[in-house]
């Protein structure tokens, strides 16, 4: 722990003071809310705040270990990231309680995953004597890499959902459905059934579970390809800023607040 202690005072006196006191401030209100969580008895909860504590340090020893600087603009906005996903999303349920609040972080993780990768692949460029690659080819690259993670995060959703029964790919209620399922004479044709009012479920002894009021229950198809499509526009937006910046660097600074950079 003194190790770590160390470390920020080494980050304060390198004047990135702004991303430490965004970093003092909401590791403060994650220790509040543990106390909360542990005395309300909700352990789970607790345990995400611990993981939110770990994952509050580790760009601070991420940047030490290999001895890169994070951009004061990328380093705030991971610490917002981490707070807003694990503390606000999942223990105050802003998921559920806030429009649009996954597919918000779900763009901004495009948007980061993209900054990273970018500058990871220009440090090599910039470094290397033998390796020159075009602004293009990066920009694709991180383009490439910020769609990846993102597909692997819902594969990781997808494994919760079917080994520990949670919904991590949260359902929604729609009116209509189109399926092949529908067709009776199973020709392959889509059938569409609309204006769905509310859905009986029935278990194999043909007693009624429940209805689902108001439509039929998609199980997390629109959530993974909405969540897909938001975390295109990021990595998309990301990409197009790092190729203009790649190109000139002087003209394109935008991107520049977002790229790790190695230590001098």
């Amino acid at each position: 722990m003194s190790k770590i202690v160390d470390e920020l005072k080494k980050e304060y006196k390198e004047t990135k003071k702004s991303s430490l006191l965004v970093y003092f401030i909401l590791r403060f209100l994650v220790i509040l809310c543990l106390i909360r969580q542990i005395i309300l008895g909700h352990f789970d909860s607790a345990l995400l705040c611990i993981l939110s504590l770990f994952l509050l340090i580790l760009p601070i020893i991420i940047q030490r270990r290999f001895k890169i600087t994070l951009p004061n603009t990328l380093e705030v906005i991971i610490y917002i990231f981490i707070f807003a996903a694990e503390i606000l999303g999942e223990i105050y349920n802003f998921y559920g309680n806030i429009p649009n609040w996954d597919l918000m972080l779900h763009t901004l993780n495009g948007f980061l995953c993209a900054a990273i990768s970018l500058s990871l692949i220009d440090l090599l460029n910039n470094n290397s004597k033998s390796i020159k690659l075009s602004p293009a080819y990066v920009a694709l690259a991180s383009f490439c890499f910020s769609m990846t993670i993102g597909v692997c995060w819902e594969f990781v959703e997808y494994a919760f959902d079917k080994t520990t029964l949670v919904d991590m790919q949260k359902d929604e209620i729609i009116t209509s459905i189109t399926s092949v399922e529908f067709d009776t004479n199973k020709s392959n044709k889509a059938k569409k059934i609309k204006d769905i009012n509310n859905t009986v479920l029935y278990n194999s002894n043909n007693e009624e579970i429940m209805t689902i009021e108001g439509g039929y229950l998609d199980i997390g198809l629109n959530d993974t390809m909405e969540d897909l499509f938001v975390n295109f526009i990021g990595a998309t937006v990301y990409s197009i800023l790092g190729y203009f910046y790649i190109k000139n660097r002087r003209k394109y600074t935008l991107a520049s607040k977002f790229l790790i950079t190695k230590e001098e």
